[in-house]
């Protein structure tokens, strides 16, 4: 049995394993330029966040159909809940369907009806976090916000992704404040490859409750002291930052410190299929390059459902919480 915990910073598009991957092409008349999956996984080699954007956005050809979008959706939920996750906030990325010509109703409908049986299949409650693409105008983000209007049931909250360098926060002041408007929560990738700076930004300037990777924010010791003071919760990913070369092993990985510094850091998989391991796989990982104990492991994991969004249900963050206090590691 695995330690319950939360996963807050899981793309869904990044959970496209190779083998669904092929079946979704044949499915939907996509020629994929590979010989088959082992060929396919050979291209999970990456030498920068970009490098590993080219593959990702152009595997997402393959999905086509709401049932599409289920089935990819599915297949997370039913990983994730044999690694001891309890409950996800999901990111995706409608701008990356829209401008393929898939509507954005068929992506959250898609995705909506795997996550709506989430709970009752794998014990799993979810989240949908709408992603806007960072290096897309400001004005595209604001579209697409509008367009999502008929679905915001669906959306807890948005958040900001892809390419970080040269796209500050500030370029979505306005659709962040709309979206607040709006009632949705707020979160945004920060200080992944972008500078300490880009994490105060997010914080002060577009008002997100959450910051997304942060790795960078041990840069800036005043940067430090306010999210500690502040409990700015950071979901970190070291799987994801070893194989974009953020770090350059995961023996150098700061998550020990930033934990020693007193942050409130969390654990998560990012783009699973890609890096090399789901959250469990992560937090075997850490735990061995880092020689994390298990109090250390169980406050990861406690840190987890203190940073979810579960204000409108304290009680279930309660219910997780007593889970994580009283797991025994010798069932593992």
């Amino acid at each position: 049995m695995p330690l319950p915990k939360a996963e807050l910073h899981v793309h869904i598009e990044g959970t496209l394993e190779p083998e669904l991957a092929f079946v979704l092409a044949e499915r939907n008349g996509v020629r994929l330029p590979y010989a088959g999956t082992e060929d396919l996984r050979e291209a999970y080699l990456f030498s920068d966040l970009q490098s590993f954007l080219d593959l990702y956005y152009g595997l997402m050809a393959v999905l086509h159909t709401a049932d599409d979008f289920t089935e990819l959706a599915d297949a997370y939920l039913a990983r994730a809940a044999a690694q001891g996750v309890r409950h996800a906030e999901i990111f995706f990325d409608p701008q990356a369907h829209t401008a393929r010509g898939i509507p954005i109703g068929t992506v959250i409908e898609g995705l909506a009806h795997a996550l709506d049986r989430s709970e009752e299949r794998h014990g799993i409650s979810t989240q949908l976090i709408m992603c806007f693409l960072r290096d897309q105008p400001a004005e595209s983000a604001t579209a697409t916000l509008d367009a999502a209007k008929p679905y915001l049931h669906h959306i807890g909250g948005v958040g900001l992704d892809s390419a970080e360098a040269g796209h500050p926060p500030a370029k979505f002041r306005e659709v962040y404040a709309a979206a607040e408007s709006l009632g949705l929560r707020k979160v945004a990738h920060a200080g992944e490859e972008g500078p300490p700076a880009y994490i105060a930004e997010a914080l002060d300037v577009l008002g997100v409750e959450r910051i997304d990777h942060g790795l960078r924010a041990m840069e800036d010791p005043q940067l430090v002291e306010r999210l500690v003071r502040q409990r700015v919760p950071l979901t970190l990913c070291p799987l994801s930052n070893v194989r974009l070369r953020a770090v350059d092993t995961l023996e150098d990985h700061p998550l020990r410190a930033m934990m020693d510094a007193g942050l409130l850091v969390t654990v998560n998989s990012d783009d699973p299929a890609y890096f090399g391991g789901y959250i469990g796989d992560t937090f075997h990982a850490v735990r061995e390059a880092l020689g994390l104990g298990q109090e250390q492991l169980r406050e990861l994991a406690r840190n987890s459902f203190d940073a979810a969004f579960l204000e409108h249900d304290e009680p279930r963050r309660e219910r997780y919480l007593a889970e994580v206090e009283s797991y025994d590691f010798d069932t593992d």
